[in-house]
């Protein structure tokens, strides 16, 4: 049987986790590192060598995925003295998964050239039932070379492995999918008012919309949960459900108007949904 290849994953959250957990097998030898030991442990207990501290993992990997919420973090686990960059070998693929700005994909980038790692930005689209699957698309930007020796790793979750462009091209991809995403969420939140203020019933109107292909399976769930939820919740159950999800649509919708911003161009309608994507999650947009 031929070696393992020593492989880490950083992130273990709710896509993170069981990504990382696709890759315990025969081929790879995973190494696991989150703040949130319980979620170690759980890989551990399934055959993943967990990690003290990024440099433990760093010094055993020779390819790293990120999965953690936004620019600081992964600036904190690349740049702290304990982190990837001071302690990974030359060769080294680090691997974005995390929704950031292009802006920060390029530092990063130049930065760990500098070590002679190479990082490459690999955002994620399918959510947790899609790591759950091992069904997720990779938008993944950088040479071909390097995106070529990264994907088979990227494969053991996924369903689809884009290779974008250059170097900060995928990161551009994801933000486009999900600002489309929230404006397809905000769509559905506010045409089924003007349906049934009009005497018709949000179930005729996902009837057409079914027919027309303008209604996809995501945004009448989002909208249905969203809407079951509060008729039976109060303000600060709602919080706890949905609050989250709206700090991430900003969060994300930030990041798109930062990199529109910093290549020169303005999105007015993304500007005006960022404003209100935290009200479209608690059911006030």
């Amino acid at each position: 049987m031929a070696e393992k290849i020593n492989v880490g994953y950083i992130g273990l959250g709710n896509i993170g986790k069981p990504s990382a957990r696709h890759l315990i097998g025969d081929s790879y030898q995973a190494h696991v590192y989150d703040v949130y030991q319980p979620a170690v442990d759980e890989l551990v207990e399934l055959g993943a060598h967990g990690c003290a501290s990024p440099a433990e993992l760093a010094r055993a990997c020779v390819q790293i995925g990120i999965c953690v919420r936004d620019d600081s973090q992964v600036e904190d686990l690349l740049y702290a003295e304990s982190g990837l960059l001071e302690n990974a070998a030359a060769g080294t693929i680090i691997a974005i998964h995390s929704t950031v700005t292009q802006a920060g994909i390029l530092k990063w980038a130049a930065d760990a050239q500098a070590k002679q790692i190479k990082l490459i930005d690999a955002p994620i689209t399918g959510g947790a039932s899609g790591a759950e699957a091992a069904s997720l698309c990779y938008m993944v930007g950088g040479d071909e070379a390097t995106v070529a020796a990264a994907s088979p790793v990227f494969e053991t979750s996924a369903d689809k492995v884009v290779h974008a462009g250059v170097l900060g091209t995928g990161i551009i991809l994801k933000l486009c999918n999900n600002l489309i995403t929230y404006a397809e969420f905000m769509a559905m939140s506010e045409a089924p008012r003007l349906a049934e203020a009009g005497g018709l019933s949000a179930e005729v109107l996902r009837e057409v919309g079914k027919a027309n292909g303008v209604i996809n399976e995501s945004m009448y769930k989002f909208a249905s949960n969203r809407n079951a939820l509060a008729q039976n919740c109060s303000e600060e159950q709602m919080e706890e459900f949905f609050g989250p999800f709206g700090r991430l649509g900003e969060k994300d919708l930030d990041c798109a108007l930062q990199s529109a911003s910093d290549l020169g161009i303005s999105l007015p309608s993304t500007a005006s949904l960022r404003k209100d994507v935290y009200n479209l999650f608690m059911n006030k947009a």
